[in-house]
């Protein structure tokens, strides 16, 4: 892989491989390093002095390969600490919060907008100030669920899984009636959206990794940031923790199993 024109992607964990995807499939001829900082997920329990500490790491080691832009394909980390990554570097640097909340004010009929994360992403309000910006009369109401980023990692992600449809029940009943879009405002939480589907029939999900993926191809084909190359790009995995097992747990962000595998990063000495 030519490492000096990739494009960076981390995540807490695994859940910002569902942007990895997008990307892939957006912009076919890129190459694309992630980092899954596994050893050290879930961030949005963290303070936010830890988040920002995390973040500044996770992006230094993106930009020791050399990075052409950066994405923080994690809700906490676009909600707490996008700012850091580009005190910096000059490269782009790109979140998953802009462009999700546009999406959902644009979606939206009725202007009541539901937003779940991690606490630390509830807690900093982000999506309902975005949302709030475009329209002051838009009602936007919050919901933390924490459970939810375990029960992905932890691989609780089948249609049927009874756990995953309790908890979904559990968060989302105080949303029922009271909103017709819902953004998913954690990576993780598009793995698990036909739970969340069923939780809350006909309101419409946005999935950040999605939008923020979409954003970043228009703005590489509108500066002409896209690579030259007419070969399919590659995908270097790294995580922070044991390895092992890394491709049955990122199939299920991936959609595939053929060809994954991650390189351990020693992420508290670099």
């Amino acid at each position: 892989m030519s490492q000096n024109s990739a494009i960076g992607v981390f995540d807490s964990g695994l859940g910002g491989l569902c942007a990895v995807r997008e990307l892939s499939r957006l912009l076919p001829n890129e190459n694309i390093i992630y980092f899954g900082d596994t050893g050290r997920v879930p961030y949005g329990t963290k303070s936010r002095e830890t988040i920002r500490k995390y973040t500044k790491e996770d992006a230094r080691f993106l930009l020791s390969h050399g990075v052409k832009a950066i994405l923080a394909a994690c809700g906490t980390v676009s909600s707490n600490a996008l700012e850091c990554i580009r005190d910096i570097t000059d490269v782009p640097v790109f979140g998953v919060v802009e462009d999700a909340a546009k999406a959902a004010y644009n979606a939206s009929r009725t202007k009541r907008i539901g937003v779940i994360g991690t606490q630390a992403t509830v807690n900093s309000g982000i999506f309902k100030r975005k949302i709030e910006a475009i329209d002051p009369n838009a009602v936007v109401l919050q919901k933390a669920c924490p459970l939810f980023v375990s029960l992905v990692e932890y691989g609780f992600t089948a249609d049927g899984d009874e756990v995953t449809r309790l908890a979904c029940e559990r968060y989302l009943a105080e949303f029922e009636g009271e909103i017709d879009t819902l953004i998913m405002g954690c990576t993780h939480f598009p793995i698990i959206k036909e739970h969340i589907a069923k939780a809350l029939p006909g309101v419409t999900l946005i999935n950040p990794a999605k939008e923020a993926a979409k954003a970043m191809a228009a703005e590489f084909n509108a500066k002409g940031l896209l690579s030259s190359s007419r070969e399919k790009g590659e995908v270097r995995y790294f995580v922070s923790d044991d390895p092992t097992g890394f491709a049955a747990s990122a199939s299920i962000f991936l959609g595939e199993s053929e060809g994954i595998f991650a390189e351990k990063v020693d992420i508290d000495k670099l």
